[in-house]
């Protein structure tokens, strides 16, 4: 019988768990560092193209960010006088909301008409005296005819209105400030509610999209990780069936996560939508290298040996797969490096090093306390029964190999051969499961108003007061006109409608003279009477430069994905080169630059993937020192990906910003499966057995520990299926339906396939006895 004894470092293990603790517990005071940043723009990169043109345009006009509060009376009864004061009412206390810019609603739209010769600008609805029906039908007629406020301040059928609130958020405090203005709106949606019951209110925008980030992540923080906690506890007691080896387990976990998150603080990372699942993947992963150390430790015990004995023996056949497992893990999530999403990268990298600290504890903090606390295993148990189910199953597969590897084969090929249907697709929107409150309003405003998507084109004359120029006016017009016509675009607003307002007021409202004025001076005077006369607050500064040089092109388009807004853009940049190439233009929003990262980021992600592979495989030779079990190791590794990808395109069929990242993520993940059964297969070749007896052998001893960490691993990814973000829930659920998969290529495929091909032959001697109990 081999001698094996324990590291050095647990020689007095007394003494290191108290260093230990020591040294864990100054780790984890980094924690105390952390922030939390919840805004859309931690999903890109500071030098993303669509971004700095996003920038560029903030930088010449107002920034864009906003609430909108949606107001649907019931019955369409939004212009009679009782609704509208509510619209008046509700738009005047906006200005209170913090931050706030620019309120615009129906109420306060700049109504333009003619009194001889003086042009009157006003609030369309009266500010302070009581609204009749004279009145409303005014501005009804007014406000329905507008294109400026048509579906995107009042619905085409003029049952529902929206309020618009314009903020302006600093950059480094968006998420403190957008929960301090939703928790203001919501006390003031509250407030008009109570008054008018039954109306219907919604709030939506960028600042309750980024709101919703932060709260979704918040949700899952407070939520997974107790409820993974629970999985963790329940499935360790149920396979295990040992109480000393649970508490072990989550006193490791505790540590593994609270180091990770230490390190997270001490580097000053913030926490974000994506890195707030770093404890529930990290807890995940941890629970594996775990469990394989306890059950071989069990299986040893359950064989009659000592406790020191069993966890000297279970460190040390344990210590090299669970190191290669957690580096070839850490190294599928260093390639989310590759990433164009910062967010990713973050998730990535703090992955990455909590993987290698739960490794570190497992090794060492683990077998600590697993040599304090008590350890009875008895021989006749359960595990006794299950050993022998796992050696029979080992033996029909060596028996039938020939046609497990045919079915597993045809299997996986025809649930690889549907991954062509996949199709990459991000809506921000969709982001949100359909229960979430800021998804609903969404729905609401997509059905009855218009979408949130929004696109502006920033147009430079290339001159001073060049806006003013009628073939400049000309220009936006026939652009403005061509958009109205496009299918994705529910609204435009253009310096060149002003222009055509302003021109047909100071002709007496004529509607013969709805049009731009052809004279260079004449425009330019309009806009500065116009200018003049408009209340604070409600200036043209989000339309035109302060050089009267560049004018801003706003839409309002559907809830687009980002193929369909790929295309519309690409569709819009060919009108722009072929009927305005005189002039420069810039294009960008929010819903663009989601549109292009998920695309870009999954090109990028599989440029990442081949050299994953390959520093993965190069592990696996150099772990198992065998070439050929190496390259064997590939076929389990890769095709778990493929089916499941194959398999996601019947489920969904859309690829989104979080799904670009499984094949590499759970490339380092599957290769846990692999590498211990592999190494037992390889244990046992070592001592004299065939193919087949290795591979029963490896069912024996590894079999079931492979059964539990799969199980966890599919319950800790399952977990952040729950999550009200989409983005953290397709993820989980295809990286647990990939590592279902894995277990599947493991358990039918990979054994199979060795018994068939793998041919060599050990010429060493046996170092040990090792038996196969099937009855």
């Amino acid at each position: 019988m081999e001698t094996v004894s324990l590291p050095p470092w647990l020689k007095r293990p007394g003494v290191f768990l108290f260093v230990f603790t020591l040294f864990v517990a100054l780790i984890a005071a980094g924690s105390g560092n952390l922030t939390f940043r919840g805004d859309y723009r931690v999903f890109f990169a500071d030098d993303n193209p669509q971004l700095q043109a996003f920038d560029a345009i903030e930088r010449t006009f107002n920034k864009n960010d906003n609430l909108s509060v949606v107001i649907a009376p019931p019955d369409g009864q939004l212009f009679t006088p009782k609704y509208l004061t509510l619209v008046r009412d509700l738009t005047e206390a906006a200005w209170q909301v913090p931050y706030s810019t620019r309120v615009d609603s129906i109420s306060n739209y700049q109504h333009t008409q003619a009194i001889e010769d003086d042009l009157l600008v006003a609030d369309l609805l009266p500010k302070f005296a009581a609204i009749n029906e004279e009145q409303s039908v005014h501005a009804q007629r007014v406000a329905l005819n507008q294109p400026e406020l048509v579906r995107r301040l009042v619905s085409a059928k003029g049952d529902v209105a929206v309020i618009n609130v314009t903020v302006h958020l600093n950059e480094a405090n968006k998420t403190e400030q957008a929960i301090e203005i939703e928790n203001f709106s919501r006390d003031l949606i509250a407030q008009f509610s109570a008054q008018y019951p039954d109306v219907e209110f919604h709030r939506a925008g960028i600042v309750m999209m980024n709101y919703n980030f932060f709260n979704s992540a918040q949700q899952d923080s407070s939520t997974l990780v107790p409820l993974m906690f629970l999985i963790v506890l329940l499935v360790l007691g149920a396979m295990l069936r040992s109480i000393t080896a649970i508490v072990a387990t989550l006193i490791m976990l505790i540590a593994a996560i609270a180091s990770t998150l230490g390190v997270a603080g001490w580097l000053g990372m913030a926490i974000n939508t994506a890195s707030v699942n770093v404890p529930t993947i990290v807890m995940t992963l941890a629970v594996a290298d775990c469990v394989h150390i306890i059950a071989s430790m069990r299986h040893r015990l359950s064989e009659g040996y000592s406790k020191y004995d069993a966890l000297a023996f279970a460190i040390k056949v344990n210590n090299m797969p669970v190191f290669i497992t957690s580096a070839t893990t850490a190294i599928g999530f260093l390639t989310m490096n590759f990433s164009d999403v910062p967010a990713i990268r973050d998730l990535g990298n703090l992955t990455a090093v909590g993987v290698m600290i739960a490794w570190l504890l497992s090794i060492s903090l683990l077998p600590a306390l697993l040599f304090f606390l008590p350890q009875k295993v008895k021989v006749t148990d359960q595990a006794a029964q299950q050993q022998q189910v796992l050696a029979r199953f080992g033996v029909f597969i060596t028996q039938h190999a020939k046609s497990v590897f045919i079915a597993s084969a045809v299997l996986v090929a025809v649930a690889g051969s549907f991954i062509v249907d996949n199709k990459i697709n991000d809506e921000a929107v969709k982001y949100f499961n359909q229960n979430n409150d800021f998804r609903k309003a969404a729905d609401f405003m997509q059905a009855r108003v218009s979408g949130m998507s929004t696109l502006s084109v920033a147009m430079n004359s290339m001159q001073e007061g060049g806006i003013s120029d009628p073939d400049f006016l000309n220009t936006v017009e026939t652009f403005s006109q061509w958009l109205r016509l496009q299918p994705e675009v529910n609204n435009v607003m253009s310096i060149s409608d002003i222009q055509k307002r302003l021109n047909k007021s100071m002709h007496g409202d004529d509607p013969a003279f709805y049009a731009t004025t052809q004279s260079r001076q004449l425009a330019a005077q309009y806009l500065l009477m116009y200018e003049m006369s408009l209340p604070y607050g409600l200036d043209l500064n989000n339309q035109i430069d302060i050089a009267k040089s560049q004018s801003r092109v706003m839409m309002v388009l559907n809830n687009l994905g980002s193929k369909e807004m790929m295309a519309f853009e690409q569709r819009m940049t060919s009108w722009l080169e072929q009927n305005a190439s005189q002039y420069s233009f810039l294009t960008s929003s929010p819903d663009l630059m989601f549109a292009h990262i998920g695309e870009r980021n999954m090109k990028s992600m599989l440029t990442s993937l081949p050299l994953a592979l390959l520093l993965i495989s190069a592990l696996l030779i150099f772990a198992l020192k065998d070439w050929r079990l190496g390259a064997m190791s590939l076929l389990p590794n890769i095709l778990p990906a493929l089916a499941g990808f194959g398999l996601w395109a019947l489920i969904s069929g859309e690829i989104n910003l979080g799904l670009s990242i499984v094949a590499s993520m759970t490339l380092g993940i599957i290769v846990d499966d692999t590498v211990h059964f592999l190494s037992k297969y390889q244990y046992a070749k070592r001592n004299g057995r065939d193919a087949a007896e290795a591979v029963q052998y490896a069912f024996v001893t590894v079999g079931k520990a492979l059964w539990i960490t799969t199980v966890v691993l599919v319950a800790g990814f399952g977990m952040l299926a729950l999550s009200d973000f989409r983005l953290n829930s397709d993820m989980g659920q295809l990286t647990a339906l990939v590592i279902s998969i894995a277990l599947l290529v493991d358990f039918f495929l990979l054994p199979a396939f060795l018994v068939l091909f793998d041919r060599s032959t050990q010429p060493e001697a046996s170092h040990e006895s090792i038996s196969i109990t099937t009855a």
